[in-house]
């Protein structure tokens, strides 16, 4: 008599990399600003199909400068995501200025650096040592394309897949990702922190009262 086996279908492994203001800027474009206490962990979780796992998530952003209302803000969410494990990479918020040569005005202008090349380089190192089936990117910027051409061509049995933030969608990203969609408000709403964040040392994060 045969004995009874039972057939295991593999989860695919899934590694989240977030772009940051990509995100931030589609939610604020798109009218969703009462969306940014955002639960990156649930929201990864909540894109995934019932065939994958969540296996890390990483967000990368730099931290703004010159404005002490919001670096306290930033700060906050920050910790927020650090209490849950996301994992934070960051890059550099660079003021520069334009200037107006017909009228001499000057304004600010702040650009922030790295996170393209600090995304690139964990997706790329996360493929070399094996750590994911599939990347799933939230960003629709268009210079993370070359990174994920060469995922494709150099593993094979690994994709990355695009997520793109609202009013973010990219057709260069999408044309080279193998699976892509747009993040809709009811995922964002879905994926919000309750109001209170505890952290591992028991100290409780509020959300902004500015982001209610």
């Amino acid at each position: 008599m045969m004995s009874e086996t039972n057939v295991l279908t593999k989860k695919e492994r899934v590694i989240v990399y977030i772009d940051g203001f990509n995100l931030y800027f589609g939610m604020l474009e798109a009218g969703l600003d009462y969306c940014k206490w955002l639960d990156l962990i649930l929201l990864s979780n909540n894109l995934l199909q019932s065939n994958q796992v969540l296996v890390e998530v990483k967000y990368f952003t730099s931290r703004v400068s010159n404005n002490p209302e919001k670096q306290k803000r930033q700060n906050t969410y920050i910790e927020a995501l650090e209490a849950i494990d996301v994992n934070i990479f960051f890059g550099n918020y660079q003021s520069d200025k334009i200037e107006c040569k017909r009228c001499q005005n000057v304004w600010p202008k702040f650009n922030e650096k790295m996170t393209d090349v600090n995304i690139a380089t964990q997706i790329l190192i996360d493929a070399y040592q094996d750590k994911y089936d599939m990347a799933m990117l939230i960003s629709g910027d268009s210079d993370l394309v070359p990174p994920m051409r060469a995922v494709h061509e150099i593993f094979k049995n690994k994709r990355v897949f695009a997520a793109f933030p609202p009013k973010r969608h990219n057709q260069s990203v999408s044309l080279v990702a193998k699976g892509s969609l747009t993040i809709g408000r009811k995922k964002l709403v879905d994926s919000q922190f309750q109001l209170e964040v505890i952290k591992k040392d028991g100290y409780v994060l509020k959300k902004p009262k500015h982001w209610s």
